[in-house]
């Protein structure tokens, strides 16, 4: 796998055609002595690598000391035998990382490493999401003496937990009433595995049970790989704590209403991940058949655009009456290339990516079902794709509501002045694409189908921000600026 040279320089920069969310992280976990905790925590994390392909690494411990393997890269990549050999112990951590906060560096990998200022025992942490007062805690951390090795949320974290008195129940009741979401931790010292979970719940984090131990995971996807049985999730505001003694549970902050990210449900988490009772694949069939109900069409073909949104056109088939196909090919790699594409590359645009059947779209009547419309860079390529394959009309049909609003949770969608519908009508955004017409899925009808029984956080969707949030952030602001220079710009206030 090709190397930056000063381990500083930025990689895999994203491709021209990119058009969608781009992920958030995956973290895990492991706690039992009777089963090889490094192993199965590389095939954790490579059940989340859809969360996040930068960087991945692995913590682990023998109960005395803690090992550290992280670089940049996909799992496969950054892991082999030889490597798992020396992080084999009685637990261990790992995180596979989409840079939310701090740039696509390999000081930026995860777990980090700090020291305890308690005991001087080494502490291993990671973290998904994103703490929306990070510049603030860490000028406050400058100030009290810390310096920083690296331009992430994650380390203020850290340092901000253990620049705290008292036990782990203290320090972690502290951190949840100063930091502001979203964080799912994980955390591991020689003697113990910690997770915690905001007290918003922006994030998933769940528990398992393995041989006698126990496992933290972002999704439960992850669980299965390597037959764990799940347990259920960790509450917002709770701190689980994984030893010797078994599992203990401390809710250290009372949770507050709920603000679990939407786009879990929508696109992030895998189809085959359970999500507050809710198996996503069966999530997404209902938004695809009320997008139907919404927005019928007179078609010959549903399709989706893969793999993102083949459970919705599949939804948006059933209840339409229409007949589902695959219509488009997609190469799942072109993503994952430290290869920057030349010009003549850049000119095939959506080629590169997606691949139409043209004897299946030919003289048809086409409804394409995607999942979101960002910046709208990707969407009138795929369009032009599907008329150069014989597509006598396309309707396009998208299973969430317009995305006018930015998200500081962990979600690195775009600014708001890049997004299409914060800017235009979806009239104007139907022209610019180039389809016989265009339907987004609203907001109630993303309510009804996601049926989950308790808010969410539609902030990206309606601007209504469950906290406070620096609308002029953006997560390079760490490291270009330093925290004690990044002021406020505009305050979102909460719902």
């Amino acid at each position: 796998m090709p190397q930056p040279t000063d381990h500083g320089a930025l990689v895999t920069p994203m491709p021209p055609f990119a058009d969608s969310p781009r992920e958030a992280c995956g973290v895990f976990g492991v706690w039992s002595p009777a089963v090889d905790v490094a192993r199965l925590t590389f095939y954790g994390i490579y059940a989340l690598q859809h969360r996040g392909q930068e960087s991945a690494g692995i913590c682990a411990t023998d109960g005395q000391t803690l090992q550290l393997r992280a670089d940049m890269g996909l799992v496969s990549q950054v892991f082999t035998e030889d490597q798992l050999e020396p992080l084999d112990g009685i637990a261990a951590i790992g995180h596979t990382r989409y840079s939310t906060t701090g740039s696509s560096r390999f000081r930026n990998s995860q777990p980090i490493l700090l020291k305890d200022p308690a005991d001087g025992q080494p502490v291993g942490i990671a973290h998904n999401g994103n703490v929306v007062n990070a510049a603030a805690v860490r000028a406050q951390l400058t100030e009290s003496g810390h310096s920083f090795a690296t331009s992430t949320d994650t380390e203020i974290l850290g340092l901000y937990l253990l620049d705290q008195d008292g036990g782990w129940e203290s320090r972690f009741t502290a951190l949840m009433h100063r930091i502001e979401a979203a964080y799912s931790i994980v955390l591991l010292t020689p003697d113990r595995l910690m997770a915690a979970r905001d007290p918003l719940g922006v994030r998933p984090l769940c528990i398992g049970s393995i041989d006698g131990g126990y496992v933290i995971a972002s999704e439960t996807c992850a669980l299965d790989h390597i037959g764990a049985e799940y347990v259920r999730d960790v509450r917002p505001g709770e701190l689980v704590t994984i030893d010797q003694h078994g599992l203990r549970s401390c809710q250290v902050v009372e949770p507050r209403d709920p603000a679990g990210c939407i786009f879990e449900h929508i696109y992030f988490a895998r189809p085959d991940s359970f999500l507050d009772g809710h198996l996503a694949w069966q999530s997404r069939v209902r938004m695809g058949q009320q997008l139907a109900r919404e927005h019928p069409a007179d078609a010959d073909l549903v399709i989706g655009v893969p793999d993102s949104a083949t459970a919705h056109a599949v939804g948006y088939a059933n209840e339409s009456g229409i007949p589902y196909s695959e219509g488009l090919v997609k190469n799942r790699y072109v993503g994952r290339t430290f290869i920057e594409p030349d010009q003549r590359i850049r000119d095939l645009g959506a080629h590169l990516k997606y691949n139409p059947l043209k004897s299946v779209l030919a003289g048809r009547r086409i409804v394409v079902v995607d999942d979101t419309i960002v910046r709208g860079t990707t969407t009138p390529r795929i369009v032009k794709l599907l008329r150069q394959a014989g597509a006598a009309e396309v309707h396009m049909r998208i299973s969430a509501p317009p995305i006018r609003h930015a998200c500081f949770f962990g979600v690195d969608m775009a600014t708001r002045a890049e997004l299409i519908a914060a800017r235009h009508s979806v009239e104007e955004i139907r022209q610019h694409i180039g389809a016989d017409s265009l339907g987004y899925l609203s907001i109630d009808g993303l309510i009804e189908a996601a049926d989950l029984g308790k808010p969410s956080c539609m902030a990206c969707f309606t601007g209504d921000y469950p906290v406070p949030v620096q609308l002029g952030m953006d997560k390079l602001a760490l490291e270009r600026n330093g925290a004690a220079d990044v002021q406020p710009i505009q305050l979102a206030a909460p719902r």
